[in-house]
């Protein structure tokens, strides 16, 4: 996705006036255009002098697998150099979520998530964050529908890549452009402290989440290897900072393993760290990427929950859908990579 900047400077190269990069953006970014052939309400000529200069859509779709119930889409794209990037669309009801990567691969190693497993090959440029989201907004609109949600929650770390990530947050929110709530972005975080710290004193109002997936240390080295550089103490104390000067809701992501992170003495350290206003748990099964864990049943779920709620922690179990196609969370592996 081209931002207004980038289409201004161009277009003032080529002798345009600001008009132009209005009508450039606006076709961009609301309707959606692949070409600048499509972008009817610019000339003609200017037209095929764009479209000689920049490209709209940096990402190419490669493959899409639907599951049987129609409520998880993942695509797996080529960018420009080749890289495979894997992005899902996630419908419950009139909710439409796009997961969308902010990296190719990962560079954090959490133990039960695939992406993990590939390395980092390379950051993902801001318009090619944004595209991702764009592609599932045309295939919608044909159904008189739209995205309501983005979760920066697919392959990668987003703030070991902060400036692009931010900046395909503030792409979809731009006012004059996508147009998305900022309340209707979400990131997520693996535990960078000084990411979370930098994106407290940011001034929009995207959510915030941070994969926790253990309530103490010695558990949580063994799951999220960054806890080691970032322990607990420290990541917590960076979540306060977030919520006392932001006042906003701060949800915590747990991915339950069976036998690892689900006994009593987990339930006890959640309730000392998250028993607090603004702190909310969201709790996923594990979805199985390999053999290393067992997946948790229903029951087990729900009694860690009730057992997390005892404690006094604000908790709510996510269903993950995708699994049959491998879009669930912690499952993007690129297997249908096209390289």
């Amino acid at each position: 996705m081209l931002d207004y900047p980038t289409l201004r400077s161009v277009l003032s190269d080529m002798g345009e006036p600001e008009l132009r990069a209005r009508q450039a953006y606006h076709a961009v970014s609301r309707s959606l255009v692949t070409s600048f052939d499509q972008a009817t309400a610019l000339p003609a000529s200017l037209r095929g002098r764009l479209a000689r200069r920049l490209s709209v859509v940096d990402l190419e779709e490669r493959r899409t697998l639907r599951s049987p119930d129609g409520s998880a889409i993942k695509t797996l794209f080529a960018a420009a150099d080749g890289l495979p990037i894997e992005a899902v669309q996630l419908t419950s009801g009139t909710r439409v979520t796009v997961c969308v990567s902010t990296q190719v691969g990962c560079a954090v190693g959490c133990v039960f998530c695939a992406s993990g497993r590939l390395g980092l090959r390379r950051d993902l440029r801001a318009g090619e964050i944004a595209d991702q989201v764009l592609h599932f907004e045309r295939l919608l609109r044909a159904d008189g529908r739209r995205v309501t949600n983005v979760v920066l929650m697919g392959m990668g770390e987003p703030f070991h890549n902060y400036d692009q990530s931010l900046g395909a947050c503030r792409l979809l929110n731009h006012a004059d452009g996508f147009g998305l709530a900022a309340r209707s972005i979400s990131i997520s975080t693996a535990g960078v402290v000084p990411g979370i710290r930098r994106f407290t004193a940011e001034p929009e109002q995207f959510n915030l989440a941070v994969s926790l997936h253990a309530g103490t240390d010695d558990v949580r080295d063994r799951l999220v290897p960054l806890n080691r550089r970032y322990p607990l103490h420290e990541l917590l104390a960076a979540c306060a900072a977030y919520v006392r000067r932001r006042r906003r809701k701060l949800f915590f992501e747990y991915v339950l393993l069976p036998g690892v992170n689900d006994g009593p003495e987990q339930v006890a350290a959640l309730g000392r760290r998250l028993a607090r206003p603004l702190y909310h748990l969201n709790l996923i099964g594990y979805n199985r990427t390999d053999d290393r864990f067992p997946a948790p049943s229903p029951a087990d779920v729900r009694s860690f929950a009730a057992d997390v709620r005892a404690a006094g922690v604000a908790c709510t179990v996510r269903h993950s859908p995708g699994r049959e196609i491998e879009a669930a969370c912690g499952q993007l592996a690129l297997r249908e990579s096209p390289c």
